[in-house]
């Protein structure tokens, strides 16, 4: 019985031993996989790529920058920052320094987008993506704003970005405000709403009876009193005739 004793706690021991080495062991892979990124600015850009190789990380160029202090082809910025842990094959970012700012901006602004991107990319700035705007004052394709302006200096980026002209929506036609008055509210809004107006406040307004002319001489009968049915329209803004716009308001005036 004590052997067997013996036994188990001895297979005890080997397995616990084992179980320790493994921890010992995923530890050292876990760290040994981790790396502290270096300190890359300044650097030439082949010296920041055999720098960060020999560490098992990769090495990108994401921009490029003007820049009065760090020489042309040094490291500007980096991604993260030095002293950050990462694991190995980590993507590092870096941006390029051009140094000082040596092309002049040129104008395009007037020119068709095919000649302003011509002559963007000929004194070696990189032409963004265009933006486009709705412009009755140029034909469509137009260039009529740019960023950087013509002659800026002191700029970040070696781009220029542009606005170009499209077609200008047509104007909608101006409308002849029709009669309404005598009308049923119900009937002049419905109207009003498919013309592209809107309908204001409506006033409410007592209809009084016309007086009634006296009996003919002859026994002849009274005309009827006129009174305007509940509902009505009694008048009318802007009045029959007059032009106006869609989207214009219309009020009314309504018997009671």
């Amino acid at each position: 019985m004590i052997n067997f004793f013996r036994l188990v706690l001895a297979f005890l021991a080997i397995a616990m031993a084992g179980l320790v080495s493994a921890v010992v062991t995923m530890r050292f892979a876990i760290h040994g996989a981790e790396v502290r990124v270096p300190d890359l600015q300044g650097l030439t850009v082949s010296e920041a790529v055999h720098k960060t190789a020999n560490l098992g990380l990769n090495l990108g160029i994401d921009n490029k920058y003007y820049s009065v202090d760090v020489p042309a082809g040094r490291v500007l910025a980096q991604s993260p920052l030095p002293g950050a842990i990462v694991r190995r094959e980590w993507r590092m970012r870096v941006t390029e320094s051009l140094g000082p700012q040596r092309v002049a901006i040129p104008k395009v602004v007037g020119q068709q987008e095919r000649v302003a991107a011509i002559e963007v990319r000929r004194v070696g700035l990189e032409l963004e993506e265009s933006a486009q705007m709705p412009y009755s004052g140029a034909p469509p394709g137009t260039v009529i704003a740019q960023n950087p302006q013509q002659g800026a200096a002191g700029v970040e980026r070696p781009s220029v970005s542009l606005l170009v002209s499209t077609p200008a929506p047509n104007p909608a036609p101006a409308l002849v405000m029709p009669q309404l008055t005598g009308m049923p509210l119900a009937a002049a809004t419905a109207l009003v709403v498919h013309a592209g107006l809107k309908v204001g406040p409506v006033q409410n307004t007592y209809s009084e009876a016309a007086p009634a002319a006296d009996a003919a001489a002859d026994g002849g009968m009274a005309p009827a009193d006129t009174v305007d049915p509940a509902g009505t329209v009694l008048s009318q803004t802007p009045a029959p005739g007059h032009k106006v716009e869609p989207g214009m308001t219309v009020t009314f005036r309504v018997s009671q």
